[in-house]
């Protein structure tokens, strides 16, 4: 199938096929004598593979290492786990710093209400003041 048909499938836009090829993670196709690309049964399944890790929030650098996993399958999936853990905690203070911001922006709302003019916004004024992050 060419490029055009692998995207629709897959549901993505040619570019990053073209990207993911570059970065490595899709494995280069074969080139019919027109110079078209050719992509195969396999190339969907590696696709497939990389949108459900990028749907986790996996980094390319992390997904490249899960299919060097993949292509030697006889190995304990000890660093698989320990790559896990050390997903599962950057997204974990990740939380801790959405809900640090939500709090922020609640308090900062909370300096404001709709009967007030733009010059006596709380709201702006909390920004540009700086004391956001005081209370």
């Amino acid at each position: 199938m060419r490029i055009g048909q692998l995207a629709q499938i897959a549901g993505i836009d040619t570019q990053t096929i073209r990207f993911y090829e570059k970065q490595g993670l899709l494995p280069l196709p074969d080139r019919q004598q027109n110079g078209y690309r050719i992509y195969n049964e396999k190339h969907g399944e590696r696709l497939a593979f990389i949108r459900r890790c990028r749907i986790l929030d996996l980094s390319l650098t992390e997904i490249r290492e899960l299919q060097r996993y993949q292509d030697d399958p006889h190995q304990p999936c000890t660093a698989v786990n320990a790559m896990l853990d050390e997903h599962i905690s950057h997204v974990q203070s990740q939380i801790i710093a959405l809900q640090t911001l939500e709090k922020h922006l609640v308090s900062l709302r909370a300096c404001c209400n709709d009967d007030r003019e733009i010059e006596a916004c709380g709201v702006l004024a909390g920004i540009s003041e700086g004391n956001m992050y005081s209370q």
